[in-house]
């Protein structure tokens, strides 16, 4: 079944849309930028035309005129009596990527895999013929696995055991997990303004209501309003990421940690940690995990990263109650992760030092390069220099990253802009350039952000509706 996209939900997604272009082109162009980035999938089924109407107070006529234009271009498909579903132009002629014509795919912050992967595949598939006698549906993971994943919590300092962890099917599968089983309907859920957009992704599926607070590059996690909505509110849980921070790259200090860790403990809500970038350092050091200042702290972790993202691999650290919770939930999301899986994942996490390692000087290069390439193609952008990480959270000063993304997707250029990581439509002035990637590719991209950052201005619907096809 198609997801329903209410008119107040598209109403607050579409933020500042309207130009100095006609209603209905503003409109139509605003929605497909929504497509693009990924904030609506293709699939989804817009509201009806009333609907939409009364929402954005606007005529019936103008909303009507902008779907005919998507319609028209490619963006829509209506039949009589199913509504209106969104979609991707070349979907129809078989066209499977998700991101067709572009010659370099700058929307994810993703690394390449590493070296030593295929040894730990051949490895697993050794001792695969062992574990066959396994059936094979496996809710908490294998008991090696576990070891390790327990095992490197305590070579950070942290004191645990193997039953305080659950493996997953990435992190992305954990944090869905989580807030079914955490989540309640009408409570509210707390994240940090940005974040990361699978997670309200997440959040929207539950049809929770996302309340945020600041984390601002010159002045880290605002901690007095998260004082604020916990009090206020008292969320039932709050989703974080304290150590290179996707997307601006940044770490909670280890005074920020102990602080949100205490006022959530206080006020009953949980804390879900996505540690999937915690082993991304390039300069920083280590820090003490989140969850070594409370133990009510959920912790999400993935290989994802660090490895590969094809290893579809994760898990969950918590309390034995709250695994317990989880267990009894699981069941009717999955029946499990892959074993193959699995024995790699015991192979890489007992070669971490090396990963971490290996990770650390790809991504310094890729970083350093990536701000020398910016200074040099665009010197008017304000560029933080992150100490970890995938990726740079660029002000782009007076530049809409949504026109600039549709601009760039013109030269075959995939970009991701700023208000996919904000919740309603913030960020508008912000682009996130991941730098994982060869040096040729970094400078290709830039080379064509340098060119067009010149053509496009600070109104997110300036480039024609032609532009993107």
């Amino acid at each position: 079944m198609n997801t329903l996209v209410t008119g107040r939900r598209l109403a607050r997604e579409l933020g500042e849309w309207r130009s100095g272009a006609p209603a209905y082109k503003a409109l139509a162009e605003r929605i497909r930028v929504l497509l693009m980035d990924g904030r609506l999938s293709s699939g989804a089924r817009l509201p009806a035309e009333r609907e939409l109407s009364q929402a954005l107070d606007l005529s019936r006529t103008t909303v009507a005129a902008a779907y005919s234009k998507l319609r028209e271009d490619g963006f829509l498909a209506s039949v009589r009596g199913s509504g209106s579903t969104l979609q991707l132009p070349g979907r129809e002629r078989g066209e499977h990527a998700l991101h067709p014509g572009l010659a370099l795919d700058f929307t994810k912050a993703t690394a390449p895999a590493y070296p030593g992967i295929q040894a730990a595949y051949a490895a697993a598939l050794e001792e695969l013929p062992a574990n066959l006698v396994h059936d094979g549906f496996d809710l908490v993971g294998l008991p090696d696995l576990r070891e390790a994943i327990a095992q490197s919590y305590r070579d950070r300092g942290l004191p645990t055991s193997a039953e305080q962890i659950m493996v997953t099917i990435g992190a992305q599968h954990a944090l869905n997990l989580v807030t079914r089983s955490l989540y309640s309907p009408g409570e509210r859920i707390l994240v940090e303004q940005p974040t990361y957009p699978h997670a309200l992704d997440t959040f929207a599926q539950a049809g929770a209501r996302v309340l945020a607070f600041p984390v601002r590059q010159d002045g880290g996690w605002d901690l007095s309003e998260a004082l604020l909505q916990i009090r206020r509110a008292a969320p039932s849980m709050a989703f974080l990421m304290p150590d290179f921070h996707n997307p601006t790259g940044m770490s909670m200090s280890v005074h920020e940690r102990e602080y949100l860790a205490a006022a959530a403990a206080r006020e009953g809500t949980v804390l879900v940690v996505d540690e999937t970038t915690a082993f991304l350092d390039i300069d920083r050091g280590p820090m003490p995990p989140m969850a070594s200042f409370s133990a009510s702290i959920l912790t999400l972790g993935s290989l994802g990263k660090i490895a590969w993202g094809g290893l579809r691999v994760g898990w969950i650290r918590g309390s034995r109650e709250i695994l317990a919770q989880l267990l009894r939930n699981r069941p009717a999301v999955d029946l499990g992760t892959p074993l193959m899986e699995q024995l790699v994942a015991t192979k890489l996490i007992n070669d971490m030092p090396s990963m971490v390692a290996s990770r650390s000087l790809d991504l310094r290069r890729g970083r350093d390069t990536a701000v020398r390439l910016m200074r040099e193609h665009l010197p008017q952008w304000q560029v933080k220099v992150p100490d970890g990480g995938l990726s740079l959270w660029i002000n782009t000063e007076t530049v809409s990253s949504s026109a600039l993304a549709l601009a760039a997707r013109a030269e075959g250029l995939g970009l991701v802009p700023g208000p996919r990581f904000g919740v309603d439509g913030a960020f508008e002035r912000y682009l996130r350039l991941p730098f994982c990637y060869t040096d040729g590719q970094l400078h290709d991209g830039i080379e064509i952000l340098g060119r067009i950052a010149a053509h496009v201005g600070s109104d997110p619907l300036r480039m024609p509706l032609q532009a993107v096809i």
